[in-house]
């Protein structure tokens, strides 16, 4: 079993919650205070919070605080590992079919 695989459950289980989902879309526009990112989810602070600890302990997230504010950022290549294990799932099928159109793209048609 790779040594990443740690990492990846915890990626996951973090990704598994649409709430969680919708945050990290959100962060990849830019980063966000916490009352930006619990203005949408009809949820108490203390509840979004829960949400931004699960995505930090994964690794996904991470915050800063500057007096009273917090702001969130997703941290980059967060989701590198989950990116990793998308492509080793790949079939030697589709590696040929890739190779196979990055070929016929090459190549140019002989005229007859």
């Amino acid at each position: 079993m790779p040594k990443y695989y740690d990492e990846l459950d915890a990626v996951l289980r973090a990704l598994a919650a649409p709430t969680r989902r919708a945050i990290v879309e959100r962060l990849a526009k830019s980063p966000a205070v916490v009352s930006e990112l619990a203005a949408p989810f009809s949820m108490a602070l203390p509840s979004l919070m829960q949400h931004l600890c699960v995505l930090e302990n994964a690794g996904l997230v991470t915050s800063q605080k500057h007096g009273r504010v917090r702001t969130v950022s997703l941290r980059p290549g967060a989701l590198d590992v989950l990116h990793l294990w998308l492509g080793e799932q790949r079939t030697p099928a589709e590696h040929q079919a890739d190779r196979l159109g990055i070929h016929m793209t090459r190549t140019t048609p002989k005229e007859t």
